[in-house]
């Protein structure tokens, strides 16, 4: 099976409080978004990587340690799933596509995914028809609340996962998923909701709890700490 991959990183972290992009920030010295495209470039069946920057991303070429050789870059779009769409489309006009190849997304936030993990989705959605995502169980007691914060109901967690990247879907069935998207300006938080807006439903893949995503300050010095452990 062909396998590509998709790194939205057109962001600008606004809930960091940073003048830097989260993606860009260190850790243990290393930007994040370097981190987190080392994990994929540890898988050897990716044919390429495309990573979507922001229009006046001035950092992603200063990289150290530099990208693996498989990775490219194009011009994102002012969200995420105009983003991904546009990697799609990039990856179509340079490379021989076909609808039942495999495209992975993962976001440029999560360095701590675990190579192990990525392989296990590969390997369990290989004769999918549709794909699949990597996630965890939800372990704490759900609130629902209302615009002031106030708790409303208690969620029943039962069933109910977190949702993590990489996301992989066919390719063809995930362009027209995106497209439709854009389309009807729906609002899809991942890939796996505009699939699912299709009416198909993803694989959920269980993967470590500890495939975090980068957003808020202390999040970094989380993550920190999960890579060494990972060492």
């Amino acid at each position: 099976m062909t396998i590509w991959a998709i790194v939205p990183a057109a962001g600008v972290g606004l809930r960091m409080g940073s003048s830097t992009p989260k993606q860009y920030l260190p850790i243990n010295g290393v930007p994040v978004i370097a981190v987190a495209l080392q994990k994929l470039a540890s898988i050897a069946e990716i044919k390429k990587i495309i990573v979507a920057l922001h229009p006046q991303d001035e950092l992603f070429s200063q990289l150290k340690p530099a990208p693996d050789k498989r990775v490219v870059t194009v011009v994102g779009g002012d969200d995420r799933q105009r983003s991904v769409l546009k990697a799609l489309r990039r990856l179509k006009e340079e490379e021989e596509v076909e609808a039942r190849d495999w495209v992975l997304v993962h976001d440029a936030a999560r360095p701590c995914v675990l190579s192990s993990d990525i392989r296990r989705l590969l390997a369990q959605l290989q004769d999918h028809d549709v794909g699949g995502l990597l996630g965890a169980p939800a372990e704490n007691t759900l609130k629902q609340v209302d615009d002031q914060e106030l708790v409303q109901n208690t969620i029943d967690r039962t069933g109910v996962w977190n949702a993590f990247t990489p996301q992989m879907f066919r390719y063809g069935l995930l362009l027209a998923a995106l497209e439709a998207a854009v389309e009807n300006n729906a609002v899809t938080t991942d890939e796996a909701s505009a699939v699912e807006l299709m009416g198909y439903r993803p694989q959920m893949i269980e993967g470590a709890s500890t495939n975090i995503k980068i957003t808020h300050a202390a999040d970094l010095e989380l993550a920190t700490k999960i890579l060494e452990l990972q060492e």
